[in-house]
């Protein structure tokens, strides 16, 4: 039997504990448009972000014309990436995980510029494969899906690719469970179709040519899919996570500025949709990049990232869409934070068998 613990064991048990070094978790996505950070304590719930980083770099500009990533992509990227590596070093993370996507997947000259970017900044890179960015993304947004509803499709509109997946939903503690049933990344993303298409990828005559090429790529990805039965059956909920539909929430909303708090979890009507699009669509370039939710940064790539909304919304006609601006860098997060015994929503194995 063993001997009770006396009050000095236990202030000293507590004192060790609240010696133990905070743990600081941060989780960096390097994409073909975007450098995104967040930093964040594990909490009972999950996670408390404490800093967080944004920027549109670009990287993957000119990359389908020369098959390499070209030097001022390059000097773009590392000036954001010494951003991030001194909010490292300022928030003393004691885990990270830094991972990059389509671009640097593509890239002549990728392992070159992985190399420079640890040599300059000491952020150690790890390039995923589509599947693992499509699972860390679900494990990201699973807490935004219904489990009550028993078919999710989700997708991520990136600036090199769009992921596309139809799960199975199902209840767990504290959630919901996802297996996955199809899986497509299709070949192009804002950035790709506006450099194929020129400035055409900007006017209404080239959103519509657009939109024909991705229901072309949607009906090919999915033609094995019993989705079309479960949405006849209204048993599917769909879920998008992009800069395109956070976009598009901002402008429905009516937001002076940005606010993540009201768009993540927002829902959009398809007829909302719809309208907003053609907002978009009836506005000049000027007018886009003077939009407080679009913006200069922003505004080359809306209407082709409008494009392939449209395409996923005409080809998988659910009512509404869940907004999610939440990923990548969610599902790294609760990864690196997982408790022993605690599993994910979905796991990279699961995409890979799918």
């Amino acid at each position: 039997m063993e001997a009770p613990v006396g009050r000095a064991e236990k202030s000293e048990g507590r004192r060790r504990r609240r010696s133990r070094p905070e743990q600081i978790c941060a989780a960096l996505d390097l994409g073909t448009n975007n450098c995104r950070l967040l930093v964040a304590r594990p909490t009972r719930q999950g996670f408390h972000v404490v800093d967080a980083f944004s920027r549109i770099i670009r990287l993957g500009e000119g990359l389908n014309a020369t098959g390499a990533l070209s030097e001022a992509a390059i000097e773009r990227a590392l000036e954001a990436l010494a951003v991030c590596a001194a909010k490292l070093r300022r928030r003393s993370v004691t885990q990270l995980r830094a991972v990059a996507t389509e671009a640097c997947r593509q890239a002549t000259n990728g392992t070159e510029f992985l190399q420079r970017v640890f040599e300059e900044t000491g952020i150690v890179l790890e390039v995923i494969s589509a599947r693992e960015e499509a699972a860390l993304t679900l494990s990201g947004c699973a807490p935004l899906l219904d489990p009550r509803r028993r078919h999710a499709l989700v997708f991520d509109i990136g600036g090199g690719s769009t992921e596309v997946s139809h799960l199975a939903v199902s209840p767990a503690p504290g959630g919901c469970r996802l297996s996955p049933l199809a899986f497509a990344s299709l070949p192009f993303g804002v950035v790709t179709l506006l450099e194929r298409y020129g400035t055409a990828a900007t006017t209404r005559a080239g959103h519509d040519s657009i939109v024909e090429e991705v229901l072309h790529s949607l009906d090919r990805a999915f033609e094995r899919s019993h989705l079309t039965e479960e949405l006849r059956g209204g048993q599917v909920q769909m879920l998008g996570s992009s800069g395109t539909v956070t976009t598009l929430t901002g402008m429905h909303l009516s937001l002076p500025r940005y606010d993540r708090r009201r768009v993540d979890g927002a829902f959009l009507a398809k007829q909302t949709v719809d309208s907003v699009v053609e907002q978009i669509l009836e506005m000049s370039q000027e007018e886009r990049a003077r939009h407080p939710c679009i913006g200069p940064q922003r505004a080359e790539f809306v209407v082709s990232g409008c494009a392939i909304l449209t395409a996923l919304c005409q080809r998988f006609p659910v009512p509404r869409l869940r907004v999610a601006d939440r990923g990548v860098r969610e599902g790294i997060l609760l990864s690196l934070m997982r408790r022993p015994g605690r599993s994910l929503p979905i796991e990279v194995d699961d995409m890979v068998s799918a």
